[in-house]
């Protein structure tokens, strides 16, 4: 991990030797070059002054000076030079996007030289039928709240808008993440709601039946196949939504053993902690519900294929009997009353269309057709 391979280095930094301050700005810098090769989103460094007339103020990292009474800092896919810049001013390390990526709780929740480090994935892109899962992170210091992502975070803007109006919520470091956090979890449950009513729809064309004229109608190939890939897509979504409920847990869990008792976090986060449960509870019961819905959308394809089957056995067996009477009259027998006979020749049709039609009428007397 590069984590801990950096900070075992940065000890040893001094400044009459700086080779390994060299040495590991070369493999960050590495990184860094590998991933931005995705360009996820355009780097931009935001800060906010609660006592600003505009409170949220884009920063150039080049000016080398963050400016007074700063409670919040968004780096979205912060360049080198910026997290340097971040990093020499607040005195913590900013993580790499390798770092952030991995699973492992403790390289995602821990404390180091006072700083509380958490990183969450975060659900994207599901109300525009795009999900994807991004790695957040959230550094809480004593005296400004950190915040490192690599892709565009809709709930994020909504909180910058929301601060911007009310700047109390800004207050302190503190009170700026789990505002932040409620923000997260509100955008989470949008989320969820817009899954629960693509379900909804998913299930009333699965089991809608157009009638005309008093007939039911099945279903077409496409309308199924429809189903199916509205049907992964969904279940793609909430996957994605219930991984970034169990990780904000997780971190809300940790942020309540972690953060200092005089900031007064506990009913905020209880209060996070029970919604992210109730939205853990609705995710889980859509997902039984969508596991239903793929079981009946298979036992569909699985009735019209035999849907098709019976009508090529039905077909077979009102063909077999005319069949069976041109097989007679064909045969060259030199004793056939019939061929000498001068209305033999529309008794054989009449039979042959008899014996189509009356296999026919019983199936449907039965009820089989």
């Amino acid at each position: 991990m590069l984590k801990a391979e950096y900070a075992s280095h940065a000890a040893l930094v001094t400044g009459d030797d700086g080779a390994v301050a060299d040495f590991v700005d070369s493999r960050r810098n590495a990184l860094y070059t590998r991933f931005y090769e995705l360009e996820i989103a355009p780097a931009m460094l935001r800060v906010f002054l609660p006592d600003h007339p505009t409170p949220l103020i884009e920063l150039d990292a080049a000016s080398g000076v963050l400016p007074d009474g700063v409670m919040w800092i968004d780096m979205l896919s912060p360049t080198r030079e910026e997290e340097l810049f971040i990093e020499a001013i607040t005195g913590i390390m900013v993580p790499t996007p390798d770092e952030m990526d991995e699973i492992e709780t403790s390289s995602r929740l821990y404390t180091e030289d006072g700083a509380i480090y958490m990183t969450a994935t975060l659900a994207t892109g599901i109300m525009r039928e795009a999900a994807e899962s991004h790695a957040v992170s959230f550094i809480l210091t004593p005296k400004h709240l950190i915040t490192v992502r690599y892709a565009e975070v809709m709930s994020f803007d909504r909180f910058a808008g929301h601060a911007e109006r009310t700047p109390v919520l800004c207050e302190t470091p503190a009170m700026a993440v789990v505002h932040l956090l409620d923000a997260v979890v509100d955008r989470l449950a949008d989320s969820i709601e817009h899954i629960g009513r693509e379900v909804d729809a998913i299930s009333r064309q699965a089991f809608k039946r157009a009638r005309q004229s008093g007939v039911s109608q099945r279903l077409s190939n496409l309308a199924l196949q429809s189903l199916l890939v509205r049907l992964g897509s969904a279940q793609d979504a909430l996957s994605k939504a219930r991984d970034s409920a169990v990780s904000l847990s997780r971190a809300l869990g940790y942020l309540a053993y972690a953060a200092p008792r005089d900031a007064n976090l506990g009913p905020h986060i209880k209060s996070l902690t029970r919604d992210i449960a109730s939205l853990t509870d609705h995710a889980t019961y859509m997902a039984s519900n969508m596991t239903f819905l793929l079981d009946a959308a298979l036992g569909l394809i699985s009735i019209e294929q035999n849907a098709v089957l019976k009508i090529f056995s039905v077909g077979a067996i009102v063909f077999m009997p005319p069949t069976l009477i041109a097989g007679i009259y064909g045969m060259n027998f030199e004793k056939m009353p019939e061929l000498q006979w001068q209305l033999g020749y529309p008794w054989a049709l009449g039979l042959m269309i008899a014996s189509a039609i009356l296999p026919y009428v019983f199936f449907r007397w039965r009820g089989w057709l």
